[in-house]
């Protein structure tokens, strides 16, 4: 067991209801309970811009833009009708073209939260467009989700950026919500998986105070690390959420907390419990294998009302 993890606060029924999320007054409108703007998918997986998309939703925000491929656009707004979709131009290798970051940039002044990276492909591109939303959504709160954190790649893969970020040194400015599994977070700082895997709260530790992120390292048993040093960990959900969409659904839950209001840790807290509460609840229902990724979110809202009733 890691030496550090006697200093990890553990996520309970208890701290949840400790740390209470922040509640809308009954007459709020759609804009007060917080506007997120997920940028995600691509031509090969549109479906993980939906998963996200729908989780933010579900996860209680007012108000949601999708930004995803221009191939895909259509078919995505007609399958999510209560978004405002945006036909991003992509590259040849299937991400999206660096001129997204103008256009999304216009949105900045009216988005609480911005989610970035389910289903995005083109490693290089989208190292590149998260490089340059950053300045523009300054003030807002961040998540970078698979894609998108290929930014802190190790300067000595070439093909990332035409000037590498020098991940051992690079600092965000402003703190901003990672969320990598241990093969991620071992690949973005150049360690191994066994390495990380085997001392998960030094590893998100280090990791938090590097780069000045919340670091919510996922796993059976995941670990939230701020930059201060704070640390949290979770424990709980089954083998059924070890399925492909999982992740792009926690990080749609977590971007719609934190647009409702939530610091970005809080966001990573309460999204990784109910992410694992909605996946023991469709495990009592269909079994621990074979519910679906896209059954997850719909369980949130009555968790919702459940640990945090209006």
């Amino acid at each position: 067991m890691p030496s550090n993890k006697t200093h990890a606060i553990d996520i309970s029924l208890r701290t949840l209801r400790e740390w209470p999320l922040p509640l809308p007054n009954f007459d709020s409108d759609k804009e007060l309970r917080g506007h997120v703007l997920v940028v995600a998918g691509s031509r090969e997986m549109p479906g993980a811009a939906l998963l996200a998309a729908t989780a933010a939703l579900r996860a209680g925000a007012g108000k949601l833009t999708l930004a995803t491929a221009a191939s895909t656009a259509p078919h995505v707004a007609a399958a999510l009708p209560e978004a405002r979709v945006i036909a991003l131009a992509e590259t040849p290798g299937g991400g999206f073209s660096i001129e997204a970051a103008r256009k999304l940039g216009e949105l900045a002044a009216k988005v609480d939260a911005l989610l970035v990276g389910p289903g995005m492909q083109d490693e290089a591109a989208s190292a590149e467009l998260v490089r340059a939303l950053l300045p523009r959504f300054a003030g807002c709160k961040i998540i970078l989700d698979a894609g998108a954190m290929e930014l802190l790649r190790p300067p000595d893969e070439p093909h990332l950026l035409a000037e590498p970020v020098d991940s051992e040194h690079f600092r965000f400015e402003e703190a901003v919500l990672l969320t990598p599994h241990a093969g991620e977070l071992a690949h973005l700082c150049g360690q191994t998986k066994a390495a990380v895997t085997a001392e998960p709260h030094g590893a998100a530790l280090r990791c938090a105070a590097r780069w000045n992120a919340v670091v919510a390292l996922k796993g059976p048993l995941t670990v939230i690390a701020a930059p201060g040093g704070e640390l949290w960990e979770h424990q709980g959900g089954n083998i059924g959420l070890a399925i492909s969409g999982s992740g792009d659904a926690l990080a749609g839950i977590i971007a719609g907390l934190a647009a409702r209001g939530c610091a970005l840790e809080q966001a990573a807290a309460w999204g990784v419990a109910l992410h694992a509460a909605a996946g023991d609840q469709l495990a009592l229902r269909y079994g621990t294998l074979g519910y679906l990724a896209r059954e997850i979110s719909a369980e949130v809202p009555a968790l919702l009302r459940t640990l945090a009733p209006a």
